[in-house]
């Protein structure tokens, strides 16, 4: 029974990380083969792209109505230029750009989402 306790606790080790990758923590690290971590990070993305959307949906809601028009064209326009910044390390050299055009995405959204657009009427 003690030989096994070592085991049995790696195997819970193991399930509590399988969970969280499950519950797409954004905290979770994006290791294993590059195609791997390329997923990982599109689902980080697709995480804080939701996130980003009900902060947008937000503050739109809260905006007066002179400033809805121009959110609207700024986060059009933001979101040409993330695309864009991020193709610009895509179109590197190498599976790292795949990688680094992944990590772009996902950082320039979360900052767009928890700096700015979670920011906006409440400074």
């Amino acid at each position: 029974m003690v030989r096994m306790m070592p085991g049995a606790i790696a195997m819970l080790a193991l399930v509590s990380i399988a969970h969280a990758g499950d519950q797409g923590d954004p905290e979770q690290s994006c290791d294993g083969s590059t195609y791997q971590m390329v997923e990982c990070l599109k689902e980080k993305t697709a995480q804080w792209d939701k996130r980003l959307n009900v902060a947008y949906q937000k503050a739109l809601q809260d905006a007066v109505p002179a400033q809805r028009d121009q959110l609207r064209a700024t986060q059009r326009l933001w979101v040409q230029y993330r695309d864009a910044n991020c193709l610009y390390y895509g179109l590197g050299e190498g599976t790292i750009a795949r990688l680094d055009a992944g990590e772009c995405m996902r950082s320039m959204t979360e900052a767009r989402a928890t700096k700015e657009l979670e920011g906006v009427g409440h400074q």
